[in-house]
């Protein structure tokens, strides 16, 4: 009766590490991919240990009533994990989020338990596609619901117990299953938790490893870039947002631009060449590590995340 769990929280986490030799192979690069499969956790993606971590601070500092309702404002990754979270522990959990998200990501989160809210874009933003200024109408959304319900928000861009979860869990498992044969690090920004926590727990390890923040080429703010496209396909981040406190204090070895058309492609090899049905942030990353492999990191190991499934993108123009 050892390996049975408790409960499916407890199967967060502890994901595989693939290397893409098919897939480096058949781009003509000289080097190592390493993708750390967080689709494969309870909720489909990397959040599921962002939405734990969040929830269980709360409760070790006492700032999360039992039964109090948690809100959030998210793309649809964060809220499946906190469905899930908030579900085996007890907390009604409400969902704000983007019509400009795909509408699987609402499907599977009511399916989970949780109440959806879904805000409508501005007139001129396209469905699909979710900018900087439509996330501020979710967030004055998210911040009325909170008030209202007197609820407990779980703000991953700015509670510790998301980046945590990656600095003492993501990171470090990483780091294990490579045996520490990492030379760099590449990961797209959504709230920086995922950056932040396991660059942190590589450098710890190694401080020649370097890490590159991955942004949408039309909407590279953090690399100093004027924003020309808000309104990227790259769901889950990049939505021009130059503060995000989880990047305090962290370094970054360099930025990377990567188009919504190679995300896409780079996906759709991902699936065919490696069997690694992953989303438009997945195929992201793993254009970031090839541009590296064919420039300043050649012959290296590069270690990326699949942030989430492809599952969640049916509906949009990924797998159209």
């Amino acid at each position: 009766m050892e390996n049975i769990l408790e409960s499916v929280i407890d199967a967060i986490g502890n994901t595989p590490l693939v290397r893409l030799e098919r897939l480096t192979k058949a781009y003509g690069v000289d080097g190592t991919i390493l993708a750390k499969l967080e689709y494969l956790n309870p909720g489909f993606s990397k959040k599921d240990r962002a939405a734990l971590g969040i929830i269980e601070e709360a409760e070790l500092k006492r700032v999360l009533r039992p039964g109090q309702t948690v809100v959030e404002l998210t793309s649809g990754s964060m809220g499946t994990g906190l469905a899930i979270v908030c579900g085996i522990k007890g907390y009604p959990f409400v969902a704000v989020m983007s019509k400009g998200n795909s509408q699987e990501r609402a499907i599977m989160m009511r399916a989970l338990g949780a109440e959806v809210v879904l805000v409508d874009q501005l007139p001129s933003s396209t469905p699909g596609n979710v900018s900087g200024d439509d996330l501020e109408l979710v967030e004055a959304v998210t911040q009325q619901i909170t008030k209202e319900r007197d609820a407990f928000r779980a703000d991953q861009f700015h509670r510790d117990g998301g980046w945590l979860a990656h600095y003492n869990n993501t990171g470090q498992e990483l780091w294990k299953a490579s045996g520490g044969k990492i030379d760099a690090f590449a990961d797209f920004l959504g709230s920086g938790g995922t950056y932040a926590g396991v660059t942190k727990a590589l450098k710890e390890r190694n401080g020649n490893v370097r890490c590159f923040v991955v942004e949408p080429e039309s909407a590279a703010v953090l690399a100093g870039h004027a924003v020309t496209h808000a309104g990227h396909p790259i769901q889950g981040g990049g939505y021009s947002i130059s503060g995000l406190p989880h990047l305090r204090g962290i370094p970054v070895d360099g930025f990377i631009q990567v188009t919504g058309e190679e995300a896409k492609q780079t996906a759709h090899a991902l699936a065919q060449r490696e069997g690694i049905f992953g989303g438009y942030s997945a195929g992201a990353n793993v254009a970031a590590a090839l541009q590296l492999l064919r420039g300043a990191m050649k012959g290296k190991n590069i270690a990326v995340v699949i942030c989430d499934s492809g599952l969640k993108y049916l509906s949009t123009d990924l797998w159209g």
